[in-house]
């Protein structure tokens, strides 16, 4: 039998190999675009698991890494710490000694890392010094950005890196104690440097405003610290004696007004019920910012008011 060598033609198609994502050439763009959503849920999920912290059968974490997660900063690296010292300083015509004072008080409490802001409350009034009162004009102008205060004499430094100048929050605390001072050594003197809170100083309603003149001020304080039944704190391991501190008063070039006029000199002995914040009558009538020898300080120019019926010492003659 004869076959004709014309073959029907015919057509081969090849079989190629398929993929799983082959299909997605037939995929529409929505689809694509959903199946890409699906695959960063699945690989969040999946972190989210290997970085939970899940306890392992052994009763160990997971050791899978993590991205880093940064640390929470330390509010205070440098140790300053949160408070801040309104350091106060009663004033009236010693500058020799407060071109002294401000630098070495500033550059002493930076090395102690105390926040601090000096204030110089200067007296500019007619009437006698009255520290008192003074140091109560500063605690109100202190500014809310100060949280406790010291009492402290313009010509007092401390040499005795030791000292303690911080928060005195378990009660006031005398750094120039008795034992330390090198003038006054009669136990219950608190004068020269004391720290104490706002809050405590408003306990005891401030220091009296009757004191014009030179001493007795800081004996009538104590006075109120005991009534305010607040514990009295001092120093203690200190073994500088009384070289602890530097005394730069010359009373050979600045005498102290110690005169005792009319009944000052009993009166001055009387305890004051009332007086004190709630009776301060006075006039900022400037408000310096100023910088001795790169050492910041604020001024205030400060007039007292006196009620001579009450206090007729506040004058001489």
């Amino acid at each position: 039998m004869m076959y004709s060598s014309r073959r029907k033609p015919v057509l081969y198609f090849k079989e190629e190999k398929r993929f799983p994502w082959s299909r997605c050439s037939r995929c529409s763009i929505f689809q694509l675009f959903g199946l890409c959503v699906v695959l960063v849920l699945a690989s969040l999920l999946w972190l989210q698991l290997t970085c939970s912290g899940d306890m392992s059968p052994t009763g160990q974490r997971s050791s899978a890494p993590c991205p880093s997660v940064p640390e929470p900063r330390d509010p205070d690296p440098a140790g300053w710490g949160p408070h801040k010292l309104a350091l106060l300083v009663p004033f009236r015509e010693r500058f020799e000694e407060l071109l002294v004072f401000v630098p070495f008080m500033h550059s002493f409490l930076n090395k102690k890392k105390i926040r601090h802001r000096i204030i110089i409350i200067n007296q500019v009034d007619h009437y006698r010094f009255n520290r008192a009162s003074l140091i109560n004009v500063g605690f109100l102008e202190s500014g809310n950005d100060t949280d406790y205060l010291a009492m402290h004499d313009v010509d007092l430094l401390p040499l005795n890196d030791a000292l303690d100048y911080g928060f005195p929050g378990n009660g006031p605390f005398h750094v120039a104690s008795p034992e330390l001072h090198p003038l006054y050594h009669y136990k219950t003197y608190v004068g020269g440097i004391l720290l104490l809170t706002k809050r405590h100083y408003r306990m005891c309603n401030g220091m009296s405003n009757r004191f014009w003149g030179w001493g007795r001020e800081d004996d009538e304080f104590y006075r109120r610290l005991r009534k305010a039944e607040l514990q009295l704190l001092r120093p203690t391991g200190i073994t500088t004696g009384y070289k602890t501190f530097m005394h730069i008063h010359d009373p050979g070039w600045r005498k102290r007004d110690q005169k005792r006029v009319a009944t000052q000199k009993q009166e001055q002995f009387k305890v004051d019920p009332e007086g004190g914040l709630s009776n301060l009558r006075y006039t900022v009538e400037s408000r310096q910012e100023m910088s001795i020898n790169g050492a910041p300080c604020t001024v205030l120019n400060t007039r007292l008011e006196c009620d001579q019926e009450q206090t007729p010492w506040c004058i001489l003659g």
